[in-house]
């Protein structure tokens, strides 16, 4: 008789919790819609990154740069030199360097932490790699990181700690105290991936980058997407930058040509547009304020946001409010799937967008 070998990896059939945002056509949106449920930028994509884009178009026929070398060395100049091009990883987002971090450093058996409520693929990779996850919840009503907890969760499975700062679907950061007191706990065989991606919306002064960290050689790697402030989501750009021995690790597995020349063009580019993204900071952070002040109107549970989005609770199903949102013309986004229950995501939209989101809140709520 033959022996029946099974070819698949059991870990590999790991159903999905992550449920990405709809686009406008696969809600069937016919008319004019907010779409206010991916933390996309108001604005649009960045004008330089466009005109960049289409003066690479004729070179289609031809193969874009092999290792990303050319995006590296305009990400150097981006930091003033204060991280080295060795120490940057591109890939086709952030999302994919997630799962290519995953790829590095987990075997089955393996154990991530993340800290819930937090952004779905971390969960989902570690799993689809054989490992463990360990869930260390975000403290209160607050959502404060519980150093403490996540110290004392690491055994000697443990490889990937993921932090969002500032933290989605919650908005909220952490504080540098925090920050140091974690690193400074974890032993060597543990890496700390710092999703920033969010970063260019932050007020607060008690917050840091990764690249503080990383100069002073603690084991983080740092997270950066051009989907969010620099408006290119459908581009799929993003990069990692890391101590020099983690990002040339990093590197072994990065697929050859993995940018397009589009992609490297127009991320180069929106890098140099300073412009495009003060005016994007200055319209989310000028209309969170106003939107506040509505919530507080009807005494809508939500928490104050360093990000381009506000977490929110109505009084009301999330899906339901959801579907009574979406037949006003606003799409919004649920967060059961993100760990937080009951609770609804917001994008922070034009001025236009937010006059529409809370004119339909009103409806719905009264």
């Amino acid at each position: 008789m033959k022996k029946k070998i099974n070819i698949f990896k059991p870990y590999l059939s790991v159903t999905s919790t992550y449920v990405g945002g709809k686009s406008k056509s696969e809600v069937g949106a016919t008319e004019k819609i907010y779409k206010l449920s991916s933390n996309e930028n108001p604005l649009g994509p960045s004008p330089r990154a466009i005109k960049a884009i289409e003066n690479q178009l004729h070179t289609l026929h031809e193969y874009s740069d092999y290792t990303g070398e050319r995006f590296r060395d305009a990400l150097e100049k981006f930091y003033d030199g204060e991280l080295g091009e060795d120490q940057f990883v591109s890939a086709n987002s952030g999302v994919d360097l997630l799962e290519m971090i995953c790829r590095a450093f987990l075997d089955p058996g393996h154990e991530s932490i993340i800290c819930s409520p937090c952004f779905g693929p971390y969960a989902l990779f570690t799993k689809k790699c054989g490992g463990t996850v360990i869930d260390i919840p975000l403290k209160g009503s607050a959502f404060n990181l519980n150093v403490h907890g996540i110290l004392d969760a690491i055994t000697d499975q443990t490889r990937l700690i993921f932090l969002a700062n500032p933290n989605n679907p919650t908005g909220t950061h952490i504080g540098l105290d925090a920050i140091h007191q974690l690193l400074e706990g974890i032993p060597d065989h543990v890496v700390v991936v710092y999703d920033e991606v969010y970063q260019q919306f932050v007020q607060t002064t008690d917050y840091t980058t990764g690249v503080s960290l990383v100069q002073k050689g603690y084991p983080v790697i740092g997270i950066n997407s051009f989907s969010k402030a620099y408006g290119l989501g459908g581009l799929r750009v993003g990069y990692a930058y890391s101590t020099q021995k983690l990002a040339n690790y990093l590197r072994q597995i990065r697929r050859p040509f993995m940018l397009s020349s589009l992609a490297q063009a127009g991320g180069i580019a929106a890098l140099q547009d300073k412009e495009h993204i003060d005016k994007t900071v200055k319209l989310v952070n000028s209309e969170k304020p106003r939107l506040y002040k509505a919530f507080d109107k009807i005494d809508l549970k939500y928490w104050k946001s360093e990000a381009n989005f506000i977490l929110i609770k109505p009084e009301l199903d999330s899906r339901q409010f959801t579907e009574q949102m979406l037949e006003e013309g606003i799409m919004v986004r649920p967060m059961e799937g993100f760990g937080a229950p009951g609770c609804i995501r917001v994008t922070i939209g034009t001025s236009e967008a937010n006059d529409a989101f809370i004119k339909a809140l009103r409806k719905i709520m009264a």
